[in-house]
């Protein structure tokens, strides 16, 4: 919201009546704009009940399921399993987000997770917001959590491809959070070893 210029009394020379129905004014068309502004996280002018497509004192709006949105893992015939997923409104629009962990369904081995976030539109079909940790990464996610709107995520990996797929060597504690209209990872300690 802009700060409102406020005249210098000192050097104008309307009248006092007349400037006081001026600043008036002006804190009245501040004070209106202040209500039309679009809310931080979404960018979104409604309120947060009919953002949500709920009146208020309704039930929330469900988390989105992940076993009705196809994820961006590329699997072949083997499909993917989710593997981990929490919930919470990540953005601040008072409509639940779900992140899932998921991979390839290939009954052996360590196939590497991707972390996607799903939400909600309008009509509350869900679909995939963001790729927090694609597979190419070649992480497994060991524990997800959502928590205050932001995401933490232990991550397991590999320090070279010499290490065994069975045994990564590597844990990292992760966070993201959303800011700016986008998912910002947390700067964080070194990756520790397992």
């Amino acid at each position: 919201m802009q700060t409102p210029v406020v005249p210098d009394l000192a050097h104008t020379h309307a009248r006092p009546a007349h400037w006081l129905l001026t600043a008036t004014a002006m804190a009245a068309v501040v004070a209106a704009a202040g209500l039309l502004q679009p809310h931080a996280a979404t960018a979104s002018p409604e309120p947060l009940a009919a953002a949500a497509g709920t009146a208020p004192g309704a039930a929330a709006p469900a988390a989105p399921d992940p076993d009705a949105v196809e994820l961006p893992l590329v699997c072949g015939d083997l499909g993917s399993v989710v593997t981990a997923r929490a919930t919470g409104d990540l953005d601040g629009d008072g409509r639940p987000e779900t992140v899932v962990a998921a991979r390839c369904d290939a009954g052996s081995g360590t196939p590497p997770h991707g972390l996607y976030v799903l939400a909600a539109t309008r009509d509350g079909t869900p679909r995939t917001v963001a790729t927090l940790v694609p597979p190419t990464d070649k992480f497994s996610v060991d524990a997800l959590a959502v928590d205050g709107g932001s995401v933490t995520a232990t991550l397991l990996g590999y320090s070279s491809a010499s290490v065994p797929g069975c045994c990564p060597d590597i844990r990292e504690e992760a966070e993201w959070s959303w800011r700016g209209g986008t998912f910002i990872r947390a700067a964080g300690p070194a990756a520790l070893g397992v």
